[in-house]
């Protein structure tokens, strides 16, 4: 019986260029890969799934192997910097062409990727594969449903190429129920293709009290005591404009943590419009060790999106033991469950009394922490992980 791995290859394109929840995901899947199949665990060894396989065969744990663009830009961590890679020097808009024109000319791109009998995409592209199966994760189809969120370029590419990324793969793979039913209802996929597969919440992510950590994350990014906080790259979907309404009419502070995405500047406007740059921090990217702190630091995070596939901050902030404030958009009630208070969008009145709440009622912050802390425990990395391996094994071909 041949012991030759299955080789499984990952696009890990959105962790290695720092974007936000996306990078996340990829990250943490790899991660998750890893520690479930050791490389140097024996064959018929491995843990946890394997442990179920019905031979020592196909209990062999996969091959793992990245795959990124713009490699020159390109920040490794652990354990993405451990695998073998492959890569090409171009950057997003080529590589976004070179893709869709394989798909417009039904020219495979399976050599650029060796010897691999699986592709995972994790971000919004799938190339065009003739040879090698794929699974695509899809996040969300918010260019669907806000199209003014994106540039028209970006808007183009996704409109033509999504739906035929989703009949390529073999198995999809959503993040929520909610981007399930959108793919179902907009592209008539399959429902028994698409894989819902929640994401997860590190452990690192827990209530902090340290006073020295938290000292230390105020003084580093400027915060003041009492503070609502949203996280999260700044683009149009945020409805980051309705938390300054809020700040204007309310007095209280927002603090904006996350990198500038794009079409920012009618959100940057707006801070100045309403006259409340001393009540608005932009504090930039957040390093990952800091995160947890900022979170418990925070008297409230709000989540005012139009539109998410998931909503990682949220469950982020559950698990620090910090209330949240959400839209009650899309996927954000299947996140957060009833460990939440949710409002409309565009309705600032409804966000001004729900926050006051939040705020200053110690009663329901109370209520609002345990809850929340049972909510989080639902979301683990380690669940994706081993529920997108059980996805790949539906492909795995048997060796002879």
């Amino acid at each position: 019986m041949s012991t030759t791995p299955w080789r499984v290859c990952i696009d890990v394109s959105a962790a290695v260029h720092r974007r936000a929840g996306l990078g996340r995901y990829a990250q943490e899947l790899v991660k998750g890969l890893v520690d479930l199949s050791p490389p140097d665990r024996a064959p018929g060894k491995a843990p946890g799934i394997f442990e179920d396989a019905v031979s020592e065969q196909e209990a062999l744990p996969p091959q793992l192997t990245v795959f990124y663009h713009q490699r020159g830009k390109a920040q490794l961590d652990p354990p993405i910097d451990r695998l073998p890679r492959l890569t090409t020097s171009l950057s997003v808009r080529p590589w976004r062409l070179t893709t869709a024109l394989a798909y417009f000319t039904n020219v495979g791109m399976d050599r650029m990727f060796g010897d691999i009998d699986l592709f995972h995409a994790t971000e919004h592209l799938l190339p065009r594969l003739k040879k090698t199966r794929s699974v695509f994760t899809l996040h969300d189809l918010i260019f669907q449903f806000d199209p003014d969120s994106h540039k028209p370029l970006n808007i183009a590419f996704l409109k033509t190429l999504i739906p035929r990324f989703l009949r390529a793969a073999a198995a999809i793979i959503a993040v929520s129920e909610c981007s399930k039913r959108d793919a179902v209802n907009l592209y008539g996929i399959p429902a028994d293709k698409i894989h819902v597969i929640y994401e997860g919440v590190d452990p690192r992510f827990k209530p902090i009290t340290d006073p020295i950590r938290l000292a230390h994350v105020r003084a580093k990014y400027r915060l003041p005591q009492r503070f609502i906080l949203h996280v999260g790259t700044i683009e149009p979907r945020k409805n980051l404009p309705l938390l300054f309404e809020v700040a204007a009419q309310t007095q209280e502070h927002i603090v904006v943590a996350g990198k500038l995405g794009w079409l920012t500047e009618p959100i940057l406007a707006k801070v100045k419009e309403l006259g409340v740059e001393d009540r608005v921090t932009f504090t930039g990217f957040i390093l990952d060790d800091d995160l947890p702190a900022l979170i418990s630091a925070a008297t409230v995070l709000a989540m005012p999106s139009k539109y998410e596939g998931f909503g990682l901050p949220i469950l982020e902030a559950l698990a620090c033991g910090t209330p949240v404030v959400a839209s009650n958009a899309a996927s954000l009630p299947e996140v957060g469950g009833n460990a939440v208070l949710y409002a409309w969008h565009d309705d600032v009145c409804s966000w001004i009394n729900l926050l006051t709440l939040a705020l200053n009622d110690t009663e329901l912050r109370g209520w609002l922490r345990e809850r929340g802390l049972r909510q989080a425990a639902k979301f683990r990395w380690e669940t994706m992980a081993r529920e997108t391996l059980e996805v790949y094994q539906q492909f795995r071909q048997p060796s002879l």
